[in-house]
């Protein structure tokens, strides 16, 4: 299994954090299925002030252009994610239309 994580920026402001985070409390059916039929079997979001980090454990199956390819073709999925950029802002040195950027390891510590 494999491990990813991501990063993306909120919308410096509270109403709309609020209002994100509720949303995250009731994601729609639909996009639950095309994570996990993608191959995602596990997926946390934490955040700290308007900054998000996502991890993401995936199977064999798992490839960002399959799951791309598969979100361009879902029209609920699409709406989905219109409907969060009125939440979210790439982070810096993301390129336009960028959302969640690929993080890089840089330690790890196993006992």
């Amino acid at each position: 299994m494999n491990r990813y994580c991501l990063t993306l920026d909120l919308v410096d402001d509270l109403e709309l954090i609020k209002q994100y985070e509720e949303m995250h409390q009731e994601v729609w059916p639909e996009i639950k299925s095309s994570i996990t039929t993608a191959g995602i079997e596990a997926m946390e979001i934490y955040r700290y002030g308007n900054r998000l980090f996502m991890i993401m454990e995936v199977n064999a199956t798992f490839s960002f252009e399959k799951k791309g390819a598969m979100d361009a073709a879902n029209e609920k999925v699409q709406e989905w994610e219109q409907l969060m950029w009125k939440y979210q802002q790439a982070v810096p040195g993301a390129k336009p239309g960028e959302k969640w950027m690929m993080m890089n390891k840089i330690f790890e510590l196993r006992a």
